[in-house]
């Protein structure tokens, strides 16, 4: 029977007690839920609820619980139900009546979710700081890569020139946005539940703080009926990570593109690409499509939990048992996704010279040409069009820009003269976008700084 049973007369049949089972997932949890059975029963003691005798065998019975459970020594049991009735069976058996009297004061309701917010806590961290391994990585790239040009896409069309380095640091920003989500579903997680009990609070002279400093947590929830059925902190993980997976889909993109063969931009290691089981020649980016697709999963945990909390009243329901799964799945798939993504980017060469024999093609150089004009005193809807002729001149020759004579410029206007082949040098006009947060190396350099300060600052919250 279970621990519950005294107001049963039977037994839940194999089945249903196989499917309101929580055990084979929340047993990932056993370390957050001894930890907080320890502060509890330490509580208990300072309280005076119960004998200090008692609350040494039960902490000393935690331990032993603990120590078989990562020596694979312990059998979970799937009719124990979940991670907490299994410890606390296992604890009875081993301490006697002392093991009895660890859930006084509380429920199963406030428990698991103080579980739930160790876990999340944890992870957190985790994600934190793999998220700042792949933003060094990514600045160290931008370093290394400093000067190479490449072209800058619009709708997948040539657009302007800029520097790789440039590109690089674009990600980086987007990823440390992503710390910023990871660090606030962090500090959602950061405050304690226990002592709310079932729904109400408890009757018992309970020290919520105290309880909530030996856990590591900042404070106590404020509202026990909110606090059992509160699992925003888990939206707040799953979305950061549904989030961060977008942008690591869209570097993937550009990673498998950049792969190609019309690209030819990188070629990946050895270590971050697969065969084909018949076809020798292939050096597939399977693992850059990998994390693109699992971008799908980790926004499907965030959906699945947005609409399990979706019109459930208060306080606690059965239906919060599936908060965990999908929480537990996205942390570890973005953990793997960062790790891989900057195995991947440290790795890989850049072919330079592909990058910038592309930067001459698709007329790169038609809006600095475009500026060439409205610079003197041509507006510029009427420089623009000017331009497009001379592209359309391009077209029809089969030319670029840079082939053009000074005698077509003049044929569109006077404005031009002999210095327009300086509008037409890639690096020069790439260097000309000098404006805070352009392309222009100077700009990069304090693009460079401003992100290696936030790195700094952000390892120090860690």
């Amino acid at each position: 029977m279970a621990l519950w049973s005294g107001r049963f007369t039977e037994d839940v049949s194999e089945f249903t007690q196989r499917f309101g089972a929580s055990l084979p997932i929340d047993k990932q949890l056993y370390a957050q839920d001894i930890a907080g059975s320890k502060a509890h029963a330490r509580m208990l003691g300072q309280q005076g609820v119960i004998a200090l005798d008692d609350v040494e065998a039960i902490v000393a019975g935690l331990d032993r619980i603990q120590a078989r459970i990562e020596e694979g020594e312990f059998a979970f049991d799937i009719n124990d139900e979940d991670i907490h009735m299994s410890i606390e069976k296992a604890l009875i058996a081993d301490i006697g009546e002392a093991g009895a009297r660890l859930h006084t004061g509380r429920s199963r309701n406030d428990q698991v979710v103080t579980d739930t917010r160790l876990f999340a806590k944890q992870r957190c961290h985790d994600l934190m700081e793999a998220n700042l391994q792949l933003r060094r990585v990514l600045v160290d790239a931008a370093k290394e890569h400093f000067d190479v040009i490449l072209p800058g896409y619009t709708h997948m069309q040539h657009a302007q020139p800029v520097f790789l380095s440039h590109h690089l640091l674009a990600y980086a920003w987007m990823f440390s946005r992503d710390f910023g989500r990871l660090s606030a579903a962090y500090e959602a997680a950061d405050v304690c539940p226990l002592g709310s009990a079932a729904l109400a609070g408890t009757t018992y002279p309970l020290d919520r703080r105290a309880t909530a400093a030996d856990l590591g947590f900042s404070g106590v929830t404020a509202n026990s009926l909110d606090a059992v059925s509160d699992r925003d902190f888990l939206l707040d993980l799953s979305y950061a990570a549904s989030v961060s997976c977008v942008h690591l889909s869209r570097l993937a993109e550009e990673v498998v593109l950049w792969s190609t063969s019309e690209f030819g931009f990188i070629t990946l290691s050895d270590a971050f690409s697969t065969g084909s089981s018949i076809m020798p020649q292939k050096k597939n980016p399977d693992f850059a499509e990998l994390i693109r697709g699992k971008t799908g999963r980790v926004v499907g945990d965030l959906v699945a939990l947005l609409i399990t909390l979706k019109s459930l009243p208060l306080a606690y329901n059965k239906d919060l048992q599936e908060d965990k799964e999908g929480a537990i799945d996205a942390a570890r798939t973005l953990e793997d996704c960062y790790t891989c993504m900057a195995g991947m980017i440290s790795t890989m060469r850049v072919n330079a010279e592909a990058m910038r024999e592309q930067v001459n093609k698709g007329y790169l150089a038609a809006t600095d040409v475009a500026d060439y004009l409205a610079k003197k005193g041509l507006p510029f809807r009427r420089a623009h069009e000017i331009v497009g002729h001379l592209v359309l001149l391009c077209d029809q020759r089969k030319c670029g820009l840079e082939d053009l004579s000074l005698e077509d410029f003049k044929a569109e206007s006077d404005l031009f003269e002999a210095d327009i082949t300086g509008a037409l040098d890639a690096e020069s006009i790439a260097d000309a976008r000098m404006t805070e947060g352009g392309t222009g190396r100077d700009a990069i350099r304090d693009q460079l700084r401003m992100i290696e300060t936030g790195l700094l600052a952000d390892e120090s919250r860690l």
